[in-house]
């Protein structure tokens, strides 16, 4: 039997609301702009530096919820690290709720197994989320902007409706052997970054503004992790 899921503590925007999640699933979404060809020139580009084609487009990368984080601070092991800001769908006990985090990657070991560069980092999320009800379609994801920055440097900004609806990457992923409706964290893909580099910085800043609605936010530090 698998060990239970670490508990994360987060509040509800507009709300005297906490909730504690242990979720059975964590799964990072990849490959989900809504323009194929754009996402077939990233692959080729991502190919060009030797990284590996998605195993498929939407491509899921189940991981263990133990690498999401609210916490300020994140230990890596390698020089070669960044995050990107991502959409974060939570289903908890039949309702959805939105928030933003990170999908902190490893991006040397990324060239042999992206799967595994995932795996290897932390998972940051904000410590506040927007309850969206029964639907998940209840967020305006074609007003949402999303933005990151690394140290102090913008590095992403655009509107989530370059992304697919997190309905329909719902729709597309497998249960993954949990039942279909257990709880679940799920990052909903990035954006391009603005330089068109990864940088390997220290310290990240996430925003997800809605229209007329609160913003989310979370910042964190890289840590070298000890040898």
């Amino acid at each position: 039997m698998n060990p239970p899921s670490p508990t994360l503590r987060l509040h509800v925007a507009g709300a005297d609301l906490t909730l504690d999640l242990s979720p059975r699933r964590l799964v990072v979404a990849g490959y989900t702009a809504r323009d194929e060809a754009a996402v077939a020139a990233h692959i080729a580009e991502l190919a060009a530096i030797g990284v590996p084609p998605p195993p498929s487009v939407p491509a899921f990368y189940e991981l263990d919820p133990v690498l999401l984080t609210t916490d300020p601070v994140i230990e890596v092991a390698g020089e070669t690290t960044s995050g990107e800001v991502e959409p974060v769908l939570i289903r908890h006990r039949g309702l959805y709720y939105l928030a933003v985090g990170s999908d902190h990657t490893d991006r040397a070991l990324e060239r042999a197994d992206i799967a595994a560069s995932k795996a290897a980092c932390p998972k940051p999320i904000s410590a506040q989320a927007i309850a969206l009800g029964t639907d998940p379609c209840a967020a305006d994801w074609e007003r949402l902007t999303a933005a990151c920055q690394v140290d102090d440097a913008p590095y992403q900004r655009g509107p989530a409706a370059l992304l697919r609806h997190p309905a329909e990457l719902l729709g597309r992923m497998s249960a993954g052997g949990a039942p279909a409706d257990a709880d679940l964290v799920l990052f909903c893909g990035t954006l391009p970054l603005l330089a068109g580099e990864f940088v390997p910085g220290t310290h990240w800043r996430l925003r997800l503004e809605l229209a007329g609605g609160p913003t989310l936010s979370h910042a964190y530090e890289t840590k070298r992790r000890s040898a």
